[in-house]
């Protein structure tokens, strides 16, 4: 009795459209107060499966680019690894605003599943590459063809409460920071089976003639499974018949505040919180201010994931650490369980106290002198190396996701339901061409840099890390007034 008289309350309180994906959602959010679980989990999922691929390589690009015979020499190999790893990063940039505008158009849930269509197919196709430029092409596919990343975090706000909203932007960030260390831990431990476990696959079969297979398998059939659940994905846009009158009340002010469906109180709120319109989403300075500020991490982010794989199975002598790809699967498989933990658990708490800006400020300068350590890694040798370079990439990727999430939510807050695709459209769009721009640019910079292991300024892989300190250090001053600012409710 008592849910069918809030149910009946509701009704009279708040204006729905029976037919509406979007008001079932926001009734059931209104209706049913405890915690998400079940929508945090599938979207944890869909975003564990786009970024598994995408960071998966990184541990054998450099075996793999070794094995395709096109660099003259070693030292060119970090070069042309560059250029595979920034292929994805192209073919998004060109495709994330469409795709934003198409879920914007069409729902949240069309995207998403073609993203995953697209992944599986290409991510196959990737691992049986016959040649370098067979690699560069399915990357580039699966990037321009999978645009999961942008609606999926405007489903994230729009599925849950206001209560949940920084959990469930914490869970995409937190997932995705998982997922580029999972993703390497997955591709340093199952590359090059027949190598590492003779006995279960032979050099003549399918995983011999294709050593990078096995990892790129592993994570389309996590995509197949995680596609057929997305089947029962519901939809969170809006779609309300045009020829039914429609109340005064906006989609946008529907989604944040109470009202009745007179439109007096409507009309007020809409005069005090009015988002920015579609006409003037590139005015909206606290949505362009974050997407510059996480262009900018995600550029050192991107550059970092792939200079720490390739610097740590770099020999001595050219100042890497001489791991195996198994070697950084289990430090990175390390790391993402410990950023999940403090994600999940401490992080909402630390944004409710601080706000995001000033976590993701402090997180950045953070950053700044536990990299400037990393080239004195290789002073170390033996268990007391493992044990520091796991301790060191676990709290560098948990400082770096941390700063992301911040950004995500900034970015969410400041629009509109019916912007939200766009905008994270264009977020994707700018944050790819960096993302694009930093395996290559990394993996030119940490070839060159190898080079001068002898260089009187800053040698060998001290030019690095400080190439990339500037750049965090550049992240973190944009975090300051007056260039970073966050709406107020």
């Amino acid at each position: 009795m008592a849910d069918e008289s809030r149910e009946r309350f509701l009704k009279e309180e708040h204006c729905y459209y029976e037919n509406c994906p979007g008001c079932k959602m926001e009734r059931h959010n209104r209706l049913h107060r405890g915690f998400p679980f079940r929508h945090l989990l599938l979207i944890s999922l869909i975003v564990l499966v786009t970024g598994l691929p995408i960071s998966s390589l990184f541990p054998f690009l450099y075996f793999m680019v070794r094995d395709f015979n096109i660099a003259e020499k070693v030292e060119d190999i970090g070069y042309y690894s560059g250029f595979i790893g920034a292929s994805f990063m192209i073919g998004r940039l060109l495709t994330s605003v469409f795709w934003g505008i198409v879920a914007d158009r069409y729902g949240r849930k069309p995207v998403i599943l073609f993203g995953i269509i697209s992944l599986i197919i290409f991510n196959t196709l990737f691992g049986l590459s016959l040649n370098y430029w067979m690699a560069v092409i399915t990357r580039f596919l699966l990037g321009s063809l999978n645009g999961i990343l942008g609606p999926i975090k405007a489903y994230a706000i729009e599925s849950v409460g206001v209560e949940y909203q920084a959990i469930a932007i914490s869970s995409i960030s937190t997932t995705w920071g998982v997922s580029l260390i999972l993703g390497p831990a997955i591709g340093g431990y199952l590359a090059q089976p027949a190598e590492k476990f003779p006995s279960i696959f032979s050099s003549e079969g399918l995983f011999g003639r294709f050593p990078y297979f096995l990892p790129c398998l592993c994570t389309s059939v996590l995509a197949v499974a995680t596609g057929i659940i997305s089947l029962w994905l519901p939809e969170s846009l809006h779609s309300h018949d045009e020829n039914v009158p429609s109340p005064s009340r906006t989609y946008e002010a529907l989604e944040d505040q109470p009202g009745d469906c007179d439109g007096k109180e409507a009309t007020q709120t809409n005069e005090q919180n009015e988002m920015p319109s579609k006409s003037s989403l590139f005015k909206n300075w606290e949505l362009m201010s974050a997407i510059v500020v996480y262009c900018m991490f995600s550029l050192h982010d991107m550059a970092y994931v792939e200079i720490f794989s390739l610097w740590a199975v770099s020999s001595r002598q050219l100042g890497g650490l001489s791991f195996t790809s198994g070697d950084v699967g289990e430090v990175l498989a390390i790391t993402g369980f410990s950023v999940f933990v403090f994600q999940s658990s401490l992080y909402p708490s630390v944004e409710r106290i601080f706000g995001p800006i000033m976590v993701s400020r402090i997180c950045g300068i953070l950053s700044i002198p536990l990299l400037a350590m990393y080239p004195f890694l290789s002073l170390l040798s033996g268990p007391v190396l493992h044990i520091v370079v796991t301790l060191t990439s676990a709290l560098k990727n948990l400082l770096s996701v941390s700063i992301i999430t911040g950004m995500f939510i900034i970015q969410n807050r400041a629009v509109g339901q019916r912007q939200r695709g766009a905008a994270n459209g264009i977020a994707m769009t700018a944050v790819s061409v960096f993302k694009a721009i930093g395996p290559a640019a990394g993996g030119a910079i940490l070839s060159w840099s190898q080079k001068r292991q002898n260089a009187a300024f800053l040698p060998g892989s001290h030019m690095i890390f400080f190439i990339l300190n500037v750049i965090e250090a550049l992240g973190a001053l944009l975090t300051f007034k007056p260039f970073l600012v966050q709406h107020q409710t």
